[in-house]
């Protein structure tokens, strides 16, 4: 998730290993949903407890009340998803 690289408040986003755990996660919430394919609410879904332990926090934004959750769910809302076209 280069998003989690590029915040501020993170001293260390999450790695390329992370987001391909979080890959394998969201085809196998997809498969245990009977489907070949996965959807963006799978990636939803699993991104927090998939990628939120891999965070580090700035000292500032710890001190300020963030957490790696929270952060997590603030980048989810502002990447867009991927449309066909």
């Amino acid at each position: 998730m280069a998003a989690s690289r590029k915040d501020e408040r993170l001293r260390l986003g999450a790695s390329p290993r992370a987001a391909l755990a979080l890959q394998r996660a969201s085809q196998a919430r997809a498969a245990i949903r009977g489907r070949a394919y996965v959807m963006p609410d799978d990636v939803k879904a699993l991104a927090v407890p998939a990628l939120a332990h891999q965070l580090m926090l700035d000292t500032g934004a710890r001190l300020r009340g963030a957490t790696a959750a929270g952060i997590v769910d603030e980048i989810l809302d502002t990447v867009a998803i991927p449309i066909e076209g």
